[in-house]
């Protein structure tokens, strides 16, 4: 019996394989009648020479011969929802952050027409600069009491927002101790501090506390930061257990919860309602206005001291342009919308619990996923998920492949995205497409095999 490949053979396998037919497609390429003009540069100056360029082209050019779709940067004709349109279809949509369906809410988009209206489309300077506008204070102010908090700061960028909080509030003889799924946004936050770095197995109070017991006296400062909803695995921490282990060991404690807000507890409150933990005892709150709250930007919540510090000496703030008004507004009045209207909570916890009990069903791995907002299907290579991706867009239903190096070549997955605004009927028809798809892939001959079948190597 033929033993299965693993996925790093496989990878391999498909690079050599593409390698030699883009060198025979290069031989064979005719000389351009006209020369292109290009910059004059050395070997080591190219674009092509960037670290990970061979890999994407490589990925690109497999692809390109197996005859799949690029599946990323697809143009929609519609707002992010329950469905969209893309290339005049419609398509059930699985790869938009809506959790509760406020992207168009009368009263959201209400709001951000009236404060274009008031104060125009950007404020124009950073707010030290150009100085505050209304919704910018109602914003903070809103969120500051939803985490019961002092204060709040907005800015425009959810990534940003962590790099340069992180980057200020740490220094070279700090630590940060952080979950190993932790997103980047904070690593590189990590890096720009220049504190030492340590990460703890995932949702793992014990591992974190031997590290805390053996490195915790090295340092000046520690912050520990972990995550409300996992975005690529959808599970979520103990908050008790890290709350208990940052007051034992004098730590900082920063919750991201990007994911959370609007998904986590029966009220969608977020991490701190989905664990019965009092919001009070952390000290850092941090999430992004692009999810539940259907604007852009990030904020953090916390401590008037820290939320001062933060407006006068984080570059992420100090040195950009203050949020788009009607971005604020747009964010306020959907964190209203949720406070006002639990059903939409209610409603997206159901379609999670449907899709979730439905995979599970049929059999697939849906991994530690609390079957919430975000649920994936773990399937394994690259490329599967590439495929199964694509023939999923061909019946009608959008989701994206998260692939290595997002996440390990063997957990590459695909990653759903549940609202409020799914229905059961989608949520049936998506989860038996997936499970079809999927044993049609593996009762088949590997991905490989048909590559080489496909174009005669």
């Amino acid at each position: 019996m033929t033993q299965p490949s693993r996925p790093q053979d496989s990878r391999a396998a498909l690079a050599s394989f593409v390698t030699n037919r883009l060198g025979r497609a290069n031989a064979a390429r005719p000389e351009p009648a006209t020369e292109t003009r290009k910059p004059v540069q050395s070997e080591n100056q190219s674009f092509e020479k960037l670290t990970g360029y061979r890999e994407l082209r490589l990925q690109r050019s497999a692809a390109d011969l197996i005859g799949l779709n690029n599946p990323f940067f697809r143009v929609h004709e519609s707002r992010a929802a329950a469905t969209t349109r893309i290339e005049g279809k419609t398509f059930a949509n699985y790869s938009s952050y809506d959790y509760l369906g406020l992207n168009g809410h009368p009263a959201v988009s209400g709001a951000a027409r009236k404060a274009i209206e008031t104060y125009g489309t950007s404020a124009s300077a950073s707010r030290l600069v150009a100085g505050e506008r209304p919704v910018h204070l109602k914003l903070e102010q809103a969120l500051a009491s939803h985490y019961e908090t002092e204060a709040c700061v907005v800015m425009v960028s959810g990534h940003a927002t962590n790099v340069t909080t992180i980057g200020a509030i740490l220094e070279p003889a700090d630590v940060i101790f952080h979950d190993a799924l932790i997103h980047n946004s904070v690593v590189t936050g990590a890096q720009l501090s220049g504190a030492q770095r340590r990460s703890f197995a995932h949702n793992d109070p014990a591992a974190l506390e031997k590290l805390l017991e053996a490195t915790r006296h090295e340092h000046r400062r520690a912050l520990i930061v972990i995550e409300g909803l996992y975005s690529m695995d959808g599970d979520a921490p103990d908050l008790a257990a890290f709350v208990e282990l940052k007051r034992r060991y004098d730590c900082w404690l920063m919750v991201d919860d990007a994911h959370g807000l609007g998904v986590l507890g029966c009220t969608g409150a977020g991490l701190h309602e989905h664990c019965g933990v009092d919001a009070a005892d952390i000290d850092i709150w941090m999430g992004t206005l692009s999810k539940t709250l259907s604007s852009c930007g990030g904020y953090v919540c916390g401590p008037a001291v820290l939320v001062e510090y933060l407006k006068c000496t984080a570059g992420g703030f100090l040195y950009s342009v203050g949020m788009s008004p009607p971005l604020a507004a747009a964010a306020e009045a959907a964190l209203s919308a949720l406070h006002a209207e639990p059903e939409r909570v209610e409603r997206l916890r159901r379609n999670g619990n449907l899709f979730l009990a439905g995979a599970k069903k049929r059999g697939l791995n849906t991994g530690t996923s609390l079957g919430l907002a975000v649920i994936p299907v773990i399937v394994g290579d690259s490329l599967k998920a590439v495929t199964l991706s694509d023939r999923l867009f061909k019946r009608g239903i959008n989701v994206q492949p998260i692939i290595h190096p997002a996440v390990p070549e063997r957990s590459s997955r695909l990653r759903f995205f549940m609202t409020s605004e799914h229905t059961p009927e989608q949520i049936a028809e998506t989860v038996a497409a997936v499970a079809d798809e999927l044993a049609a892939l593996e009762t088949g001959a590997t991905l490989i095999e048909q590559l080489m079948a496909r174009r005669g190597a």
